[in-house]
């Protein structure tokens, strides 16, 4: 068998950590930034900050062109120091207008820089343990998803600086920088296609998977943003978010090398299929968890901090058999020189939903409040679930018998 843990591949997932690290260190503080250094809002806050997801969905269809026409290290390169070099803006915004168009355009090389760094991820893979060194490869999404909220929140309740933050995002997205500077890929020639056409841009096979994929994606849109302050109003928790977000990326990490066979026997329907409804359930646990103490003769908080945190292990261990084999699905359906539009499309069905997600939870929130955008977060996710099975399994399992894997 071919060896999976070659350097290369060590080092383009290092370097993926890096990024969601500094992704993730500043995105469940950031709802509090505005907050308290702008005053912002409820719906100005979930304004502000889907425009980063925009912009980022903005971008998606052309990097997915871009890393299948020209040298892909190059573009790599690119794009990784043009998101580190946005942490700095940060620093600058003295704003709320000024903040604003920084954290909006941050959107383009994040958008551009996930899609290259997973295609070449694929590139340094071996073909025989694809599946499953993809399934792997979101480790260091949820290892970073697991530390940087953690750290992030440490961080602000001992210093209370949020430029901190900011300086450990920079620094962290430039180390990230670095280590793909140091992958080595084949000097494979590159193409430019005289000819454009919409399947450049969007994989069209896989539209369905796309689609659905927005409903999932909608959900830890409002989870992740909202999760925070959804906590400190409505169950008082001040400060368990970080330990919140560190058991979520328990749950994926225990899924991803759960998972690993089924992702290696290509039983990918089945592993989606059992991810959503573990998610379905934990999202369920966290919107009845204010009500669970109503279970007993007496008040028990015990009963809801066990269904909160209880929640995130289920959700965590949900996404992580869903999106790995999701993205296997939309890889199966694509030619090799099509790798990186795959990518771009499964990530634009993320980013539309997790768009949608973070401005309809901002809305929903300033004028029903937090528990009610967390109830539409259940039924958006049953909504995706009966789709999946109902529709998107049988649309994959015919399409792919009549498109040969590349």
């Amino acid at each position: 068998m071919e060896r999976l843990w070659n350097s290369n591949y060590m080092k383009v997932m290092t370097a993926n950590f890096s990024l969601f690290f500094a992704f993730y260190v500043l995105s469940p503080l950031l709802p509090l930034y505005l907050s308290e250094t702008f005053h912002a809002t409820k719906d100005v806050i979930g304004l502000i900050l889907s425009g980063y997801t925009i912009t980022t969905l903005l971008v998606r269809p052309f990097s997915g062109y871009i890393v299948d026409t020209f040298n892909r290290k190059t573009v790599l390169m690119v794009c990784f120091a043009a998101f580190s070099i946005f942490f700095a803006g940060y620093l600058g915004a003295s704003t709320l207008l000024l903040f604003t168009i920084v954290r909006t355009l941050h959107g383009g090389p994040f958008g551009a820089l996930t899609v290259a760094n997973s295609t070449v991820a694929i590139d340094v893979l071996p073909a025989s343990r694809r599946n499953e060194g993809i399934g792997y490869y979101g480790l260091s999404n949820n290892l970073a998803m697991a530390i940087a909220p953690t750290v992030g929140i440490f961080l602000y309740h001992q210093t209370h600086s949020f430029e901190l933050l900011f300086w450990v995002a920079f620094i962290v997205a430039t180390a990230g920088l670095l280590v793909d500077a140091t992958v080595k890929l084949n000097n494979k020639p590159y193409t430019i296609h005289s000819k454009l056409s919409l399947d450049r841009f969007f994989l069209l096979r896989g539209w369905l998977l796309a689609v659905n994929m927005v409903f999932f994606g909608f959900c830890f849109g409002v989870l992740s943003n909202y999760l925070a302050i959804y906590s400190k109003e409505q169950l008082g928790f001040t400060g368990g978010t970080g330990t919140y977000f560190l058991l979520c990326s328990v749950g994926l990490i225990l899924s991803r090398l759960q998972g690993s066979k089924s992702l290696r026997q290509g039983r990918l329907t089945h592993h989606a299929g059992i991810g959503m409804l573990i998610s379905l359930v934990g999202y369920t646990i966290f919107i009845l968890a204010p009500t669970l103490d109503n279970l007993t003769p007496t008040s028990s908080p015990l009963l809801i901090t066990v269904g909160y945190y209880g929640s995130a292990l289920l959700i965590g261990l949900g996404n992580g058999h869903l999106w790995p084999a999701f993205q296997n699905m939309m890889i199966t359906m694509a030619h090799h020189n099509e790798r990186g539009t795959a990518n771009s499309t499964i990530l634009i069905s993320w980013d539309i939903g997790m768009g949608l997600g973070i401005l309809a939870g901002g809305i929903i929130a300033e004028h029903l409040g937090y528990a009610a955008a967390f109830w539409c977060v259940a039924i958006v996710n049953a909504v995706g679930v009966a789709l999946f099975f109902n529709r998107t399994s049988r649309f994959y399992t015919i399409s792919n018998s009549t498109f040969p894997p590349f």
